[in-house]
């Protein structure tokens, strides 16, 4: 038996709100006139240029009149398209955040090393926050940018985008109505896939631990959060388990060289950069995005003949210099007992998530888009599809970019904190777990909480 479902974003007053100002409660930031909340981006890459787009999907509600970011050419791409003045343009957050407050709304999208020191500056001058996961690549990190927060009353959500999708909201709603009785035990896995994982964790940014911060943290708090954000409990125990495998020089096959433009052997690897580039370039697809990244300007034939020949992404994956994991389990117990198993890996194709919920009256399957309810009692399935437009579930993390940014907008000028269902609180929660696991992945211990 099968039902579709368009679910609804959440309206209730979720467990964790957002610490927001009495102040701002009381509708400071919302004029008459209802003027658009000004938001200045800090970081022009993938992730700030997606949210700058999103608002300016909503000129009513939002305007970007800043923008920091070193790349020039980045920059200035940035401020062409949304209309930047010149005197809103910086090359460094540091000197942005030198001038007196110039916006409602910081978006900080930087590099995770500089998280810390741009959210507390920037809270500490009186900007509303929306801040791009990880919060920080250390415990000590995340706790200071949470009291940052609370010292100045910030209106903070950490972008947790998983928690706002249709397919979570749906997800929950059928948990609310007991269609599978009390969650026992979750299955988790996040198949990061084999070229998205070569092109950012063995020749991009979050390759190593000394430059970004460990995988779990750097990929997979999203799933840490949303576990817990689906479960509802607090986390008790945690163990884990997981190594650098395959990417290392002793797996290299016979005659690899340091760089797939030269390599004899690059048409066999099935890790070719040549291959993820040029197809992303000439065909589109997921790699195209990843295609825009390695090159400063647009993605030309030559800018990524370029970028392979000299630049870091086009290294061989045997060849680089990265140290992060490449597999990794945890398994977690939940207050009352409740346990989950999280698995993530560079080994599967490109996909969404998989789920498995198993319950006292029976069990939820689901990928991101579809969930299959399978009832004990009945010995029948019934499934609903939460795409609100039969989009693949990886668009735009499902919905979850537009839900998030919008839900956070909306909060801001309606003074409903109750719309932000990843604020500080919640966020901290779950980045301690993920600090915990890593903990116990490397001493080889169960962590207590």
């Amino acid at each position: 038996m099968t039902a579709a479902a368009r679910p609804t974003q959440q309206t209730g007053t979720p467990v964790h709100p957002a610490r927001l100002s009495s102040g701002f409660i009381s509708g400071t930031l919302t004029e008459p006139a209802g003027r658009p909340l000004t938001i200045a981006v800090l970081g022009a890459g993938a992730r700030g240029s997606a949210y700058a787009d999103l608002a300016a999907e909503r000129p009513a509600k939002a305007r970007i009149v800043a923008v920091a970011e070193p790349r020039e050419t980045v920059r200035e791409a940035f401020s062409a398209r949304h209309r930047i003045p010149r005197q809103g343009r910086f090359a460094t957050w540091q000197e942005f955040a030198e001038r007196p407050r110039m916006a409602d709304i910081a978006v900080v999208s930087l590099l995770d090393a500089d998280h810390v020191a741009a959210t507390t500056a920037l809270a500490d001058l009186g900007y509303q926050l929306l801040l791009e996961k990880p919060m920080a690549t250390n415990e000590a990190d995340c706790e200071a940018i949470a009291e940052a927060a609370r010292r100045n009353n910030t209106a903070m959500a950490v972008t947790h985008v998983m928690r706002y999708t249709p397919y979570t909201v749906a997800l929950k709603q059928a948990l609310r109505e007991g269609v599978i009785g009390d969650i026992v035990s979750v299955q988790h896995l996040e198949p990061i896939g084999y070229y998205h994982f070569a092109h950012s964790f063995v020749r991009g940014n979050w390759r190593r631990q000394d430059g970004s911060t460990f995988l779990l943290m750097a990929k997979s708090c999203h799933d840490i959060d949303w576990l817990s954000d689906i479960i509802g409990l607090p986390v008790r125990r945690v163990s884990s388990f997981g190594s650098l495998t395959h990417f290392r020089p002793e797996q290299a096959p016979p005659g690899a060289t340091e760089r797939c433009v030269s390599c004899p052997v690059e048409q066999a690897c099935a890790y070719s950069a040549k291959r993820l580039y040029q197809d992303g370039l000439r065909h589109g697809g997921t790699k195209r995005y990843f295609t825009r990244i390695i090159s400063t300007g647009e993605p030309t034939e030559d800018a990524v003949n370029a970028a392979l020949a000299d630049g870091p992404y086009g290294r061989c994956v045997y060849h680089s210099d990265n140290d992060v994991v490449d597999h990794q389990v945890v398994n977690l117990e939940y207050q009352g007992g409740v346990t989950a198993s999280f698995t993530l890996t560079a080994f599967t194709p490109v996909q969404n998530r998989h789920t498995k919920i198993f319950g006292t009256r029976g069990q939820i399957t689901g990928d991101g888009r579809f969930i299959e309810i399978y009832d004990f009692r009945t010995e029948r399935t019934t499934v609903i599809d939460a795409s609100l437009d039969g989009s693949s579930a990886a668009e735009g993390h499902a919905g979850g970019d537009e839900a998030m940014f919008n839900a956070y907008l909306d909060a801001l000028h309606s003074g409903r904190g109750e719309l932000i269902v990843s604020g500080i609180d919640a966020s901290l929660a779950s980045h301690r777990v993920v600090f915990a696991a890593e903990r116990s992945r490397t001493t080889g211990t169960v962590v207590e909480l």
